[in-house]
């Protein structure tokens, strides 16, 4: 199932509980990341999977707030 038919069948309560777990863990993964970066003996390996996970919450994110938010035709 993808992500648009996923979101589809959730409601507004649920994306809204979604919405701030994900932003929960993005801020999360940015602190980690940030942690590793400034270790002189960092793994690069780990910062980079870390932050293809976060990108991807981010997409996660931007969609949810894309369903939450209504269409405003001016």
């Amino acid at each position: 199932m993808n992500a648009l038919t996923d979101l589809s069948m959730k409601t507004d309560e649920v994306l809204r509980v979604e919405l701030e777990h994900f932003r929960a863990e993005h801020r999360d993964l940015d602190e980690a990341i940030r942690a590793l970066e400034e270790k002189a003996t960092s793994d690069r390996l780990t910062i980079q999977r870390l932050k293809k996970k976060k990108l991807a919450l981010k997409d996660r994110i931007a969609l949810i707030e894309d369903r939450l938010t209504p269409d405003i035709i001016a």
